[in-house]
């Protein structure tokens, strides 16, 4: 009988190895390499021979050339009924490129792609499935309540017999649900290894290269956040997309972590329906809630998010401490920066937030990471304090640093005019945002501001 070779490979970065390390050369972890076998069959044929595929380039020779002689055209996009997917992705499906989609179990993965796939009529789609049967996927289209004569499926796992129905049927594109199924008989461990992972995206990766087909990977992801198998998996990749949000809300967001083709602070936002995704084409409407009356502790903040303008709700609450310690709660914003904000309330303004219990919430369900918003958090907290409603019709736009003083903000023409077109009357921006802004283009009336004493007085 032949030996069985093994390895050890690092769960963290796909370092191999042919001994067991308690720590990793590459990235540095400590217990991360697992054992796995593999042992190589050279019987099978590798089914990425492309040769005669219908979009495969023509080979050329490898040679060094300088850039200046290298042609260059503007890459070849698929335009999707999905608008919100065509901004994440940098204006559509570019030809060959690789995406990797991770989100959490039931977050609605399978649904979008599904959803865009059937939507797009001009086109040959391959679904490969390796966690559902036929009648399951059926029975979600019908959901879906959506029809396409060029859509196809596959359920296997094996890529070799995936990769001989993709020379069969020859798609235009191929969706891979979930990259963590697929198994490769190069590679004799298990599927869902760290060695599986990278060998069958090597394999797809050669693939949508070679001939020219875009390929959408669904990942896994692990208890911490991140997508399941080795860090390289993200890096052999051309696009990283996030699926994320709250399963007890109803909206969903889909954040670029990584783009080769676009920018990576785009984010597009769906609402999840009894008939699949629901595109959120306005959504500063749906993040600020609509009240009879106006409340203490609620302000307006005009936020970016890409290129796009957003106005979310800010919440906040500040009560007496009960206890020894005070409470510092924060859903949806950075923990750290709240306390920083304290402090600097406390050291400039005087408040006493020292001795009262603090919570800030988000409304919506989204995660903010836009320093702009620090102003409208400031302003919640003072009229939580204060417990006096802010002025109704009135939003906020600017960093604050440690000084007390209101920083400038970038992009703020558009957050203007987004504040605008939803019917406010004023919005508070740093007075060092006035250098090249008029402000006779707009309805609104221009606030500027410059230390946080100043907005206190002018509001309170």
């Amino acid at each position: 009988m032949a030996k069985i070779k093994t390895a050890f490979f690092c769960t963290s970065c796909g370092y191999e190895s042919m001994k067991w390390l308690g720590k990793c050369p590459a990235c540095n972890e400590w217990n991360t390499f697992v054992e796995e076998i593999v042992e190589k069959n050279d019987k099978v044929a590798a089914a990425n021979e492309w040769k005669n595929y219908k979009t495969s380039p023509a080979k050329k020779e490898t040679k060094i050339v300088a850039l200046s002689e290298v042609n260059f055209t503007e890459e070849k996009r698929i335009f999707t009924y999905d608008t919100e997917l065509n901004r994440v992705l940098g204006g559509g499906i570019v030809a060959g490129s690789l995406v990797l989609v991770g989100g959490e179990p039931g977050i609605g993965k399978s649904t979008l792609l599904l959803q865009d796939c059937l939507q797009l009529k001009d086109y040959v789609t391959l679904y490969i499935s390796g966690e559902e049967s036929e009648p399951q996927i059926k029975m979600r289209a019908n959901r879906l309540k959506a029809e396409n004569d060029n859509f196809y499926l596959l359920t296997e796992t094996s890529t070799q017999s995936v990769f001989k129905e993709i020379k069969k049927l020859r798609p235009d594109m191929v969706v891979v649900d979930s990259i963590q199924t697929m198994q490769s008989n190069m590679i004799e461990s298990s599927a869902g290894s760290i060695s599986q992972i990278r060998e069958t995206a090597a394999e797809f990766q050669k693939f949508a290269k070679e001939t020219g087909t875009p390929v959408f990977l669904i990942g896994h992801i692990t208890k911490d956040g991140n997508i399941a198998g080795p860090k390289i998996l993200e890096h052999m990749v051309d696009t990283v997309l996030q699926f994320e949000g709250d399963r007890h809300y109803a909206y969903r967001i889909l954040r670029t972590l990584k783009n080769r083709f676009g920018s990576t602070s785009e984010l597009g936002i769906y609402e999840m329906t009894g008939e699949g995704m629901r595109m959120v084409t306005n959504p500063s409407e749906l993040l600020i809630s609509q009240k009879d009356e106006q409340l203490s502790g609620s302000a307006i903040a005009a936020s970016m998010e890409g290129m796009r303008p957003l106005l979310i709700e800010v919440q906040a609450l500040v009560t007496q401490s009960v206890y020894g310690t005070p409470q510092r709660t924060v859903s949806g914003f950075n923990l750290r920066r709240l306390q920083l904000l304290l402090a600097v309330l406390e050291k400039r303004g005087g408040f006493m937030f020292g001795a009262k219990d603090v919570f800030v919430n988000i409304a919506g369900g989204l995660n903010v990471e836009d320093p702009s918003t620090d102003l409208a958090i400031v302003c919640a907290l003072l009229s939580s304090y204060e417990d006096a409603a802010l002025p109704e019709h009135i939003c906020f736009a600017g960093e604050v640093g440690l000084n007390g003083e209101i920083r400038a903000v970038n992009r703020v023409e558009q957050r203007i005019a987004e504040a605008e077109k939803l019917g406010f009357e004023k919005i508070i921006v740093s007075k060092f945002n006035k250098k090249g802004l008029n402000k006779s283009h707009y309805h609104i009336e221009i606030v500027a501001l410059g230390k946080v004493e100043e907005v206190y007085k002018y509001l309170f």
